[in-house]
């Protein structure tokens, strides 16, 4: 099993990364910040103005460490990798199976079963927990659409079908997603979801966990061997990582989404935390981009016991056992993917 590494956020402005020895160091005006061992870090995204040496980029190269440019609001601009890892017989056969419309459908309709589902555990969780500071009845609802959806995806004709039946669950999760904000709701009202750019405090909040979900999945798929860019549920297009944002849909909404949810309803979020751009932009502050990676590292060290390999993992591990998953099922060792139920 692969071990859980940290993941190094640098959004302080103006920090200078480069190797000494071993390690990676980061400095301010040749002061230096911190120093950390580079077998610890799994890898490191960066916030806006830092700059890395180039012998640092070359040796988090060699150690199949992934280096991503985000701006300082968290939209992604880059990212810097090594070599490409794994058996060139994976990745052509992974091409091979997304022209195949039928393998298409059906990889497509496993994913968004566990989005769903998984969507739909929110939602009970929150009736069955605060029954009685929620709208019970529109949840139940928006629960039951959810349930008659996934009953239609194994008839869904093709993967565009699929697609379809995907757009309507979001719409109903989307629509009482407002209903699970417990806390501060007047300062965290949510309307729909939005982005590029997010209008208000929680497509902001949504949009950012989204980021680093993605970081995190594309590097699981790297280090497998797979391409992220050649998906299944996401069709090819320039510049978009498919297959990463096809496995990220499984853990949206128990890890994004929840993430979200509990740092509005725990109060450690608040609205002075954010400020609107000249674009319309909503934004979040340092200290509130501080603490949204701090609990993000932090949900990423809780155990969850994952039900088809049937064992306790790190749930910063989940996506690298689903990566493997998907590259077991292109290589024919397993006859279908198997997505992830949050249980």
């Amino acid at each position: 099993m692969r071990k859980l590494l940290n993941t190094l956020y640098v959004s302080s402005q103006g920090v200078y990364l480069h190797k000494e020895g071993e390690t990676i160091v980061v400095e301010r005006e040749q002061q230096k910040l911190l120093q950390l061992p580079v077998h610890t870090i799994g890898g490191i995204v960066c916030f806006g103005n830092v700059l890395c040496s180039p012998f640092l980029l070359g040796f988090c190269a060699e150690h199949d460490i992934a280096i991503s440019f985000l701006t300082e609001y968290g939209k992604f601009l880059a990212s810097v990798r090594g070599p490409v890892s794994g058996n060139v017989l994976l990745r052509r056969e992974q091409y091979r199976m997304a022209d195949n419309a039928e393998i298409t459908r059906m990889v497509a309709a496993n994913i968004v079963m566990g989005k769903l589902a998984n969507s739909r555990l929110v939602m009970n969780r929150a009736t069955r927990d605060h029954g009685e500071r929620i709208d019970v009845a529109s949840i139940k609802s928006a629960s039951s659409s959810i349930d008659r959806l996934i009953e239609e995806l194994p008839c869904a004709a093709d993967a565009d079908e699929v697609r379809g039946i995907e757009g309507m669950a979001a719409a109903e999760y989307f629509g009482i997603f407002n209903h699970l904000i417990l806390d501060q709701k007047d300062d965290f009202l949510f309307n729909d979801r939005n982005r590029r750019p997010p209008l208000d405090p929680v497509n902001a909040l949504l949009s950012f966990v989204y980021t680093l979900l993605a970081h995190d999945v594309r590097s699981s798929l790297e280090t497998v061997g797979l391409d992220p860019a050649v998906g299944f549920l996401h069709r090819d297009r320039p510049g978009r990582a498919g297959l990463a944002l096809d496995l990220m849909e499984e853990f949206r909404p128990v890890i994004a989404d929840r993430l979200v949810l509990s740092l509005i309803n725990r109060r450690q979020v608040s609205q002075k935390g954010f400020k609107k751009a000249k674009n319309g932009a909503v934004v979040m502050d340092d200290t509130t981009r501080k603490t949204v990676l701090t609990e993000y590292q932090n949900k990423k060290q809780d155990e969850i016991f994952h039900p088809y390999i049937e064992e306790k993992v790190p749930l910063g591990l989940l996506f690298f056992v689903q990566a493997n998953l998907m590259a077991r099922f292109i290589r024919g060792d397993i006859d279908g993917y198997p997505p992830f139920f949050w249980r």
